[in-house]
């Protein structure tokens, strides 16, 4: 049964659960609801939650741990002979998971049936014949060493999926009758559902937590096993990035680093200066009318999607730097550039410092422009001298948020700045950031043995350092400083 059917099935029990135990606790009370222990939607809901919380959490486990389990069941019965000398395990694995959705996307379609499945394998001429057809169906070659492995893996997630319906079914009904029978006037519904539902509170709020450690982790184990590979000096220290996945690679990340801050230092530069102004007319001398409207389009650029901007930047910008400024003054021929992804990186940027730096200077107490004006000051002093310095902690704290934005963005430089990793002061060269090499290292079939990929963990782990120092920067140059003005 597909995972959809099976929550909808859960979710209709478990509002069953709702009707039938509030109707059975106001049954034992005689339909008096005031010698009910709690109120009648609380039963309900004890009953409802019962048969959902414990079906769905059975359900999300058994959907992360049956790949895992079947995965290694299936990578012990591939014999060492059947993985070729330019591939490995995981890579045959990548083939086996692919020819198995492959057969049952056949089956679905009707194109084989469930019993020529099983008889695909019953001899050698069967196998080349059935090989063929199959790698014409899925537009690869297909080895009997993998079809076979492919049969055992749909096979053994079949059972999985039913024996998961079976005992997702069988949680969800075992926790609405309980919890059903259980039902009394006497019983203390409200103190298991509020129970339940901090239980619930706190399990979402440890998502966030576990799901920042998972990838923390995920990017050091395989950082340790990329710098067993490759040494960690030359990947810190070397100015030349060029990798071979057949070997005698350079993965020096100085030239990915400089791109990189080369890139969001031109973005902040556009952007510091028009969102920090942008800031100040709207907080100290637009009217209600003016903002309500500039505030909006303003933040209107913080939801464009970024590959509209990398577009914006291949087609417009580009083209427009390369023929009025870069070849009249020889700096290059190309229209990907650092000056073009900067400078469209900067507008994307711009909503960002505006909109921070907006909150930041509206929270400045109007008793310091009162006592300012009433000094004699004009507004504009008043603004300069009294208002900026109040309000610069937070606004430096919205400059580091957005200097961590543009870090790590990577469409605008793919499409506005080119794939070239190189050491240059010329904003008008091509030039890459980590994001960039980050992705191109892991598109395709990879190795991950390699440190050709690997290397992808380690940039991944070092833009996660860098951006992570700017965050901590921020937070704690506004609590520090905010003080002084509260």
């Amino acid at each position: 049964m597909p995972v959809f059917w099976l929550i909808v099935i859960i979710g209709l029990l478990a509002a069953g659960g709702y009707v039938s135990g509030r109707a059975r606790a106001l049954a034992s009370a005689d339909g008096d609801r005031r010698r009910l222990h709690s109120l009648p939607n609380f039963y309900g809901l004890n009953v409802g939650l019962s048969a959902l919380v414990p079906a769905l959490l059975l359900l999300i486990l058994w959907t992360l741990l049956q790949p895992m389990v079947i995965d290694q069941r299936i990578t012990s019965i591939i014999p060492d002979d059947a993985i070729p000398e330019t591939s490995t395990r995981g890579l045959v694995m990548s083939d086996v998971r692919r020819v198995a959705g492959g057969l049952e996307g056949l089956v679905n379609l009707g194109v084989i049936s469930e019993e020529e499945m099983s008889e695909l394998s019953a001899s050698d001429n069967d196998i080349r014949q059935s090989l063929a057809e199959i790698g014409v169906a899925l537009g690869a070659d297909v080895r009997p060493e993998v079809l076979e492995a492919a049969q055992s893996y749909r096979e053994w997630s079949n059972r999985g999926t039913m024996a998961m319906t079976v005992c997702v079914l069988l949680v969800a009904a075992a926790g609405f009758v309980l919890a059903y029978l259980r039902t009394d006037r006497n019983l203390r519904a409200r103190n298991i559902v509020e129970r339940g539902i901090l239980v619930l509170l706190v399990a979402a709020a440890s998502i966030a937590i576990l799901t920042t450690l998972g990838i923390v982790l995920s990017m050091l184990f395989e950082s340790i096993n990329f710098f067993r590979q490759y040494p960690a000096v030359q990947f810190f220290f070397g100015t030349n990035w060029s990798p071979n996945f057949r070997g005698n690679s350079d993965l020096g990340i100085l030239p990915l680093l400089w791109g990189t801050l080369y890139i969001s230092f031109i973005a902040l530069l556009v952007a510091v200066p028009i969102g920090l102004m942008s800031a100040i007319y709207l907080s100290e001398y637009a009217g209600r009318r003016m903002r309500a409207v500039a505030k909006p389009m303003i933040e209107v650029l913080a939801g464009i999607p970024t590959i509209v901007y990398g577009l914006f930047a291949l087609l417009t910008v580009g083209p427009l730097l390369r023929d009025y400024f870069a070849q009249p003054l020889g700096l290059g021929n190309s229209s990907s550039s650092v000056m073009t992804a900067g400078l469209v990186m900067g507008v994307m940027l711009i909503p960002f410092v505006s909109s921070l730096s907006d909150d930041i200077i509206n929270a400045v107490p109007q008793s310091m422009r009162d006592g300012s004006l009433g000094l004699g000051a004009t507004k504009s002093e008043t603004i300069r001298q009294v208002i900026v310095p109040a309000a610069l902690p937070g606004i430096v704290g919205a400059v580091l948020l957005a200097a961590s934005r543009a870090i790590g963005e990577t469409m605008i430089v793919v499409l506005g700045a080119g794939a070239a990793a190189r050491l240059d002061l010329n904003p008008f060269e091509a030039m890459t950031t980590v994001t960039v090499k980050i992705v191109s290292q892991l598109t395709g079939d990879t190795n991950f043995a390699s440190p050709e990929t690997l290397v992808a963990f380690a940039l991944g782990l070092t833009l996660f350092v860098i951006t992570l120092a700017l965050n901590v920067l921020a937070l704690y140059i506004v609590r520090r400083y905010r003080e002084q003005y509260e």
